[in-house]
């Protein structure tokens, strides 16, 4: 508990100190002889000490003209009941609300808490050897390419490489993955990490505000900012629900006893003087404001969606948004890019090709041509050709979008590429006919042979697959600049229904488009990438999902969802969460509206008093956010 809640905790067990003996006189059980005005005074102290903050904030509200809210609402109730001379009622609406009202403030707190530690991956500092001594500096005054020293215990601090030393790595707060991984020389690791073992000395490929654990900071964030549909219609029911349930009160109030006093007079009607009917029908009415607070479904809604979108976190999963968390149960079609998504984009050189050069040579010139590339198949080519790449050797680089490169390597021109580039620079691909993605490659206009690359798949794609088939996607649909056969045995190895091969980034936002179209009402579309050409379909599709640990900034900036560890297995997941946090969402409107509507019948009636009143508010909201807490829990969905 923080110091508000224990202040708040202190004065609610001072108050009820108060309230049980005085309850007990104003109900006749305990006689000590004291006039009802004493017992009016006695009872103000138990009412002032717990429920001045209340007070306070409705006055605040009605002076800023912002009067209709559970505050203004708490006030009027119990204020009129106290006047009725049901003290004893009026001080226990007021306790037990705020006994309700701290119950949700320390589960408000707990969840952020939980997700406050597990997000506790902000660097405080970072050690640089200046003069033989390690000195701390802030993070942000690190630049990229500065040797770091991270020590057994301490959080790696910015993005790098491994330079020196062996370690294994806490990545728990980053992916979801509680089994440490083991890193040495050469090895990248990701800022967030706790270095459990040995000391590292890291060389840094970014700077603070560009590394992992800014770029989640900056997510979870922000993702509050980005409401459900659910929660703005909340937000706006809660806006007209309490003026109309502060007038219907009123109403309750005035408009009956005027009938009866009209039609009947008071005495036909039961009560004893004109005072009496009034005072029922106001006591009734405030029995009814009190009902109607409509807290349970204020708090409850949005923090479901703070705890799904925790407890996803807490799986390496990360929402931006809860609007995103929506729209993610309605997911029934999902997308898919192949490399690095069904594949691990772990690319190697297996066989060259048809070339009237020596294969050495051949590598060489794509390599030189590939070197400012950061793809994958390029750097798969670069690590075949196994020499160092020297730049000065390339010029004139021109990167075609859906084709492949052309440079010049030596003064010689290098084409290197797809069929679709041989045809741009007139001359004819040989085609291959073993299975891998087949990079074509021409110097000065001669073709010159084609290089195998093969790219293993992801160990659980398959059963990423099978999963999000339990789950009720209808379909999957793989989307691949590579060839048609490699396309299809890709498909068929892991279950995936359609494919669509040989497309440039700009023909798969169209066949993105065509699936739009064919999702039925209600449906929504999910496509996962990783890579930059990915980011224009992320945008596209109904939710965008990047891998995030390998993925480009452009993708994870484009992405509505991003996995950390690259897991296609927790797409499922995520569907797994977002229908759990819906599912509860509802539980708790259903619940609560329910209940007030049943009780504010009893109460217009004069069947329910301020007790069942007290618990329709203070106990529905009880059990709403305990339900909602639910959604935290995840880890075996």
């Amino acid at each position: 508990m923080n110091k508000k809640q224990k202040n708040l905790l202190l004065r609610i067990i001072i108050a009820a100190v108060f309230f049980v003996p005085l309850y007990l006189i104003s109900e006749g059980y305990v006689d000590l002889g004291i006039p009802d005005w004493g017992v009016f005074i006695l009872f103000l102290v138990p009412y002032l000490l717990v429920g001045y903050d209340i007070l306070k904030k409705a006055f605040k509200g009605i002076m800023n003209k912002q009067v209709f809210d559970e505050n203004f609402l708490m006030t009027v109730a119990t204020i009129g009941a106290i006047v009725l001379g049901e003290y004893g009622e009026g001080v226990a609406v007021m306790l037990l609300y705020q006994v309700g009202e701290l119950f949700q403030s320390y589960a408000v707190g707990k969840s952020r808490k939980n997700i406050t530690e597990l997000m506790d991956i902000r660097p405080d500092y970072a050690n640089i050897e200046v003069d033989g001594e390690l000195t701390q500096v802030d993070p942000e005054e690190v630049e990229v390419g500065s040797i770091i020293t991270v020590q057994p215990g301490e959080k790696i601090p910015l993005d790098g490489v491994v330079v020196e030393g062996t370690s294994a790595l806490n990545t728990s707060a980053l992916t979801g993955e509680s089994k440490p991984v083991e890193v040495s020389e050469g090895t990248e690791v990701l800022s967030g990490s706790i270095n459990m073992t040995g000391v590292l000395r890291i060389e840094t490929t970014a700077e603070f505000d560009e590394s992992t654990a800014s770029k989640i900071l900056d997510l979870v964030e922000n993702a509050a900012s980005l409401k459900a549909k659910s929660e703005n219609f909340i937000s706006k029911f809660a806006r007209y629900y309490t003026p109309i349930v502060c007038y219907a009160a009123l109403a309750l109030a005035v408009i009956p006893p005027l009938a009866i006093m009209f039609l009947k007079g008071s005495g036909a009607a039961g009560y004893d003087s004109a005072l009496s009917l009034w005072g029922d029908w106001i006591l009734r009415a405030c029995t009814f404001l009190v009902i109607s607070c409509p807290c349970a479904v204020v708090i409850s809604i949005p923090l479901s969606f703070f705890a799904g979108i925790g407890g996803a976190s807490r799986q390496g999963i990360l929402v931006k948004g809860s609007n995103y968390l929506e729209t993610l149960s309605e997911v029934r079609v999902v997308a898919f890019d192949k490399t690095g998504t069904i594949t691990k984009g772990n690319f190697e050189v297996t066989a060259v090709h048809h070339t009237p050069i020596d294969e050495a040579k051949l590598l060489e010139y794509a390599a030189h041509a590939e070197c400012h590339s950061s793809h994958p198949i390029a750097l798969s080519i670069i690590k075949a050709y196994g020499k160092r790449i020297d730049q000065s050797r390339v010029t004139d680089v021109q990167e075609i979008s859906g084709h492949g490169i052309i440079a010049k390597v030596d003064g010689d021109e290098v084409a290197i590429g797809n069929d679709k580039l041989m045809t741009k620079v007139g001359t004819e691909a040989i085609e291959c006919h073993h299975v891998g993605t087949i990079i074509h490659v021409a110097i000065n206009g001669e073709y010159c042979g084609h290089i195998v690359i093969f790219d293993e798949l992801k160990d659980n794609s398959k059963e990423a697959m099978q999963a999000l088939r339990k789950v009720g996607v209808q379909k999957t649909v793989m989307l691949t600049g590579d060839a048609e056969a490699v396309a299809k045995k890709v498909a068929d190895d892991v279950g995936i229904t359609e494919y669509r091969s040989q497309l440039l980034p700009a023909d798969k936002v169209t066949c993105v488009e065509e699936l739009l179209k064919e999702c039925g009402e209600g449906h929504r579309l999910a496509f996962v990438g990783d890579g930059i050409n990915d980011a224009p379909v992320l945008s596209r599709a109904d939710i965008g999902i990047a891998m995030g640990a390998m993925g480009s900034d452009a993708a994870i900036e484009a992405a509505d969802i991003v996995l950390m560890d690259d897991d296609p297995l927790k797409i499922a997941k995520a569907i797994k969460i977002s229908r759990k946090c819906l599912r509860i969402v509802k539980q708790n409107i259903a619940l609560a509206l329910g209940v007030k509507f049943i009780c504010l019948i009893l109460a217009a009636f004069g069947i329910a008093n301020m007790w069942i009143a007290i618990i329709a508010d203070v106990g529905v909201m009880i059990v709403a956010v305990l339900n909602a807490i639910r959604c935290m829990i995840v880890g075996k969905l």
